[in-house]
């Protein structure tokens, strides 16, 4: 087998020397941005978020000098920085994407010219792992997107190349027992095709992390790829055929990331959540996988990895200390493919649509839930040793770093917001900030904001095909501005979520590792005041302390506010079983899966789409809200 890869297990000599070359020698013509030497690419990129920020820096402190500085001012400047880094990158990766769809006929192929040169009808020679890792999870839905796959495979006629690993982490009895029964007529149905292996462990350290780990040191050695996923992926065979040859043809590339989308679904908080995210994703990854190139993100699932070299330089350790942040790492992605660069291999983002899904939360809450595992994950990266962070890539030090500002910028949001709101109550005395520039820099906030979403809904738009793919040109354009509308109400409501959680975790409080509830829900009042009350109560304190002292900067900043102070009945509304099934029915937030759903969609989620709402139409909404609460 080893031969046959012609040594691709062996440490590629010098890959980030020989990587400009390579993308300047075959990259597409159409792309003058994407033919930029690498090196030029991120210095020209640095220049252009540096400028940015100093530009963004200097309005905002123009905008205060209104009746002189003070120490709040200080303050509301300083919590403002700490905003901008993750505003800004998103904001030129764009602008960057948006030039480079607009300019190559195949932009994932200009970014990355070995994509466009594998040969589809190549042997599969190497030998891949699929990897379904679990955790409490229902396995009757993980079983049948691993069917499908399995189905796919076999039908390309590349069965014996695959072998199915199912590794749980499952601890409630009637979970385990289902996994048991489940799992073993998905061995039954293919044995003798493509060999199930199901294993679960006693005890669960480390977590995901752990359990790829403990894969690694039973069958790593058996295997040339693993694919990683998680317990709600579907992957079409298409593209990990595609995946596994571009391994196979480049030995020197570690880690190949897709692009991740969400499943079709009739959750009325999922489908804009995950219509936002398919529109932010397409320009936000070109323009990201221009200049991060070699030194690309793995987001932990959905992606394929050459074992040999994981093993070898990729194994976590554990931190130091007691409290939240030590022990076991649980944001393992990030620093995977930061070891998976320093060990000389690349690391790429395959920016391009299509053949990869994932579920996104069907509620509010399970949202902020998962969020905040993230961001415990995140913050560990603070903790790390010198060991750990010697000898990076500079890409991948600023990838860890911004994982970590991504969740501060929380808090600086919140005190920005909060003190701002208090100096225009003390607005008596004359103008504590220039209402012009200040009305000018938050128009240029939003717009930066947003661009990710922007810049494809303009490059959809600009044509009948893209046009199509959404619905139409006027669905495509009402459920922009819903979702645009619902970012910016769950915007604050996450803000105050992570302020409060890091609180927590800066008192010692560590969160429960629990398993994500993946299935159409309601949610109990109760359950919403529980949760949501923090972002009620500062919600409300905010639009009445406006509303008294100044009702014209409301317009501006009360948007953060309001969006707090409906936090519960939105998540209540939002996750009702009935409005997710209108919602669906009515066509609105209609991603491209659902106007031209593939073959592995159709047979994997058969109950999505307007089908599903005719049972609404029997029942009554009253009626299904109800069944679904009790």
């Amino acid at each position: 087998m080893i031969d046959k890869l012609n040594n691709h297990w062996k440490r590629p000599a010098m890959v980030s020397s020989s990587i400009e070359g390579a993308e300047d020698a075959l990259v597409t013509t159409g792309a003058r941005w994407a033919r930029l030497p690498l090196r030029w690419r991120r210095v020209g990129f640095a220049v252009l978020v540096v400028s940015t920020i100093l530009l963004m820096l200097g309005l905002m402190t123009w905008t205060l000098g209104a009746g002189g500085y003070d120490w709040l001012d200080g303050l509301l400047i300083v919590c403002f920085a700490m905003t901008l880094p993750w505003t800004v990158i998103g904001f030129w990766n764009a602008v960057v994407g948006f030039i480079i769809l607009r300019t190559a006929p195949e932009p994932a192929h200009a970014l990355y010219p070995p994509a466009a040169s594998v040969d589809d009808a190549a042997p599969i020679i190497a030998d891949s792992a699929l990897l379904s890792c679990i955790r409490n999870e229902d396995v009757t839905s993980v079983v049948r997107n691993l069917d499908r796959m399995l189905d796919e495979l076999d039908a390309a006629g590349v069965q014996d190349r695959f072998t199915l690993y199912v590794l749980s982490d499952s601890t409630w009895p009637e979970v385990i027992a289902a996994e048991e029964e489940q799992v073993g007529r998905l061995r039954s149905r293919w044995n003798g095709v493509i060999e199930v292996v199901y294993r679960r462990r006693s005890s669960n350290p480390g977590y995901k992390a752990g359990n790829i780990g403990d894969f690694c040191a039973r069958w790593g050695a058996e295997h040339d790829f693993m694919l990683v996923l998680d317990a709600d992926s579907l992957m079409a065979a298409a593209t990990i055929l595609r995946m596994v040859r571009l391994l196979q043809a480049r030995p020197g590339l570690g880690i190949l990331q897709t692009l991740t989308v969400g499943l079709p679904s009739d959750s009325a908080f999922a489908r804009p959540f995950q219509f936002g995210m398919r529109l932010g994703m397409k320009s936000y990854s070109i323009g990201s996988a221009w200049w991060q190139a070699d030194a690309g993100s793995y987001w932990g699932h959905n992606a394929l990895i050459r074992l040999r070299p994981f093993v070898a330089h990729c194994a976590l350790p554990r931190i130091a200390g007691k409290g939240p942040l030590s022990g076991a790492i649980l944001s393992h992605d990030q620093l995977e493919a930061a070891w998976m660069r320093r060990a000389g291999y690349e690391v790429r983002v395959m920016p391009i649509e299509g053949g990869s899904w994932e579920e996104h939360p069907p509620t509010l809450l399970e949202f902020v839930r998962r969020d905040l595992r993230w961001c415990q994950g995140n913050m560990q990266y603070l903790r790390l040793g010198r060991d750990e962070i010697a000898g990076l890539h500079p890409v991948s030090r600023w990838q860890l770093r911004l994982a970590v500002m991504m969740f501060l910028a929380s808090p600086a949001w919140l005190m920005l917001m909060l003190v701002g709101v208090l100096r225009l109550g003390f607005d008596g005395e004359g103008p504590v900030y220039r209402p012009e520039t200040g009305l000018a820099l938050f128009a240029l906030v939003m717009t930066m904001v947003f661009a990710p979403k922007l810049a494809t809904i303009i490059d959809a738009l600009s044509s009948a095909a893209g046009r199509a793919r959404f619905g139409g040109g006027l669905r495509l354009g009402i459920s922009s501005l819903a979702e645009i509308g619902f970012a910016a109400l769950l915007a604050p409501i996450m803000a105050i979520a992570h302020t409060l959680f890091l609180a927590e975790l800066a008192l010692g409080r560590a969160m429960v590792w629990g398993a994500q509830r993946r299935a159409l829900h309601g949610v109990r009042w109760r359950d919403a005041v529980r949760r949501l009350w923090p972002q009620t109560l500062i919600g409300g304190l905010g639009v009445a302390w406006l509303s008294l002292h100044a009702p014209p900067g409301a317009v501006v900043i009360s948007p953060f506010f309001i969006g707090a102070l409906f936090a519960i009945p939105i998540a209540v509304t939002t996750a009702s079983p009935a409005l997710g099934r209108l919602v669906a029915w009515l066509g609105l937030w209609r991603t491209p899966d659902e106007v031209e759903p593939v073959a592995i969609l159709r047979a994997a989620r058969p109950e999505c789409g307007a089908a599903s709402v005719q049972p609404l139409l029997a029942t009554g909404w009253r009626e299904q809200t109800a069944e679904a609460l009790d």
